[in-house]
């Protein structure tokens, strides 16, 4: 699987580091906001999944959506033979994700009011954390905004070049996504040369000691 694009994945760091900040203001949390932010992701998986499946997913599917295991054993389930039994220790963990699952569906059905505060100063509450679908996201317009800044300063060990590529690439610069050709055509070189020249720059942003300062973003 390709997985998240470059940017969307950056948006999703500054928004976890928008909704911590909120949780470390208040001295006790009523509502974990991970949990919040854990059954909102889980809603929108399930509302996608029924309108691809035609049915209410299974908490077992539920789980490989949410990727609630590694990489390598969403892998192994998905390309597996539907006759093919699992392996006991990974059917183990599948059905530990599956349990998973339906302990966070149980919480999101207890009743709740959106007044209930999430903070014991009450400077926030539940439904400040309920995506309201008919306005714009008040933390996306602020996470576009540090996006820039954070993405700027991860893309400072690039060259010149990786850093345009990257940029016209993840819709960093203008918040298009330009193809490999387009990009090509753009720098006047083949769309291997461009291919190349993408992977060696995320070979730098994956390092350690070079994503360092992105990493608090991740927690």
């Amino acid at each position: 699987a390709k997985g998240y694009k470059f940017s969307t994945y950056a948006t999703w760091w500054i928004r976890q580091a928008i909704s911590r900040a909120i949780a470390d203001q208040a001295r006790t949390i009523r509502i974990p906001v991970h949990m919040v932010e854990t059954i909102h992701r889980l809603m929108r998986v399930q509302r996608r999944l029924v309108q691809e499946l035609g049915r209410d997913p299974t908490s077992e599917e539920l789980a490989l959506e949410m990727e609630l295991l590694e990489p390598e054993d969403i892998m192994a389930i998905r390309s597996r033979v539907e006759s093919e039994p699992l392996d006991p220790i990974l059917e183990r963990k599948w059905r530990r994700a599956a349990a998973r699952v339906r302990r966070i569906i149980r919480i999101a059905q207890e009743p709740m009011s959106l007044e209930t505060p999430v903070g014991a100063e009450e400077s926030s509450q539940l439904g400040d954390f309920i995506e309201d679908d008919t306005m714009p996201e008040p933390v996306d317009a602020a996470a576009k905004e540090l996006l820039k800044e954070q993405v700027r300063n991860a893309l400072s060990v690039l060259t010149e070049r990786e850093r345009q590529v990257l940029e016209m690439r993840f819709g960093l610069r203008d918040g298009k996504d330009y193809t490999l050709e387009e990009v090509g055509r753009h720098f006047k070189v083949t769309r291997e040369r461009i291919r190349q020249i993408e992977a060696k720059a995320l070979r730098k942003l994956r390092h350690p000691t070079r994503s360092r300062h992105l990493r608090d973003y991740l927690y």
